[in-house]
């Protein structure tokens, strides 16, 4: 893909990267049914479930489909992360507010040395990334251009029909995308221009939350568009 008429002021790249890596989103669910989305491709994967058989503890949503949620913990790949936040002034107690962790978890991971072992992260469905993703979104949006008051964990009423998801998860997008478009010099240094409670967008500039969507766009996009090849490859179904 060439790089001709990209932007490269500073907004203009983010949202340049963010819609290109939409549109080969958008491609690759093409075609997603039922089975493959909710396909689970070893034991004991994370996907959406009705709320009576969910089996992980900290399961969300505001409906029948509920998607998964382990306990709390910070996982080896944001060690690094964590310690940028501390040194960069963050409270130690405000780090474990966001990852739902007492403070001595966070004081273990500051004083974690030598390399990082690899993350136990539990496999997922497609029906899992997607899900994550369009909670991310739709949290996004409400904490900052909405009226910063709905738990992100009840705005999104999960479903097994890959089509209505794939459809529900593109208005999100599209919404989330065009409200961003307004966003001003200004606001993209603003520190708490996005109010999302999981996480640190409370004490980042938007500029930097933004880069932050981005990355989580892009890296489970790709992750689904595996999945996608492992079940072409495993059931011989189009995708």
């Amino acid at each position: 893909m060439g790089t001709s008429g990209v932007r490269t002021d500073r907004f203009g790249l983010l949202l340049d990267q963010f819609d290109c890596a939409r549109e080969m989103a958008q491609v690759r669910l093409t075609g997603l049914g039922d089975e493959e989305y909710l396909w689970e491709p070893a034991p004991g994967s994370w996907s959406i479930r009705r709320r009576g058989e969910a089996t992980t503890p900290r399961a969300f949503g505001p409906g029948e489909w509920v998607l998964d949620k382990g306990a709390a913990d910070i996982p080896a790949s944001e060690y690094a992360e964590v310690a940028r936040q501390v040194a960069g002034g963050m409270a130690i107690e405000k780090v474990a507010e966001d990852w739902s962790v007492g403070v001595e978890r966070v004081e273990q991971v500051l004083a974690h040395t030598g390399p990082v072992e690899p993350d136990a992260s539990p496999v997922t469905t497609i029906a899992w990334r997607l899900g994550h993703l369009h909670s991310n979104f739709a949290g996004d949006w409400e904490w900052t251009f909405g009226e910063r008051s709905r738990d992100p964990h009840e705005l999104v009423d999960f479903t097994p029909s890959a089509a209505l998801a794939v459809q529900r998860f593109w208005a999100t997008v599209d919404r989330w995308r065009e409200s961003v478009a307004t966003v001003s010099d200004e606001q993209l240094d603003t520190v708490g221009f996005s109010q999302y409670p999981y996480g640190s967008n409370p004490d980042e500039p938007y500029i930097a939350v933004l880069w932050g969507i981005n990355l989580e766009l892009i890296h489970h996009m790709a992750e689904i568009a595996l999945l996608r090849d492992l079940w072409r490859a495993r059931f011989g179904s189009g995708g």
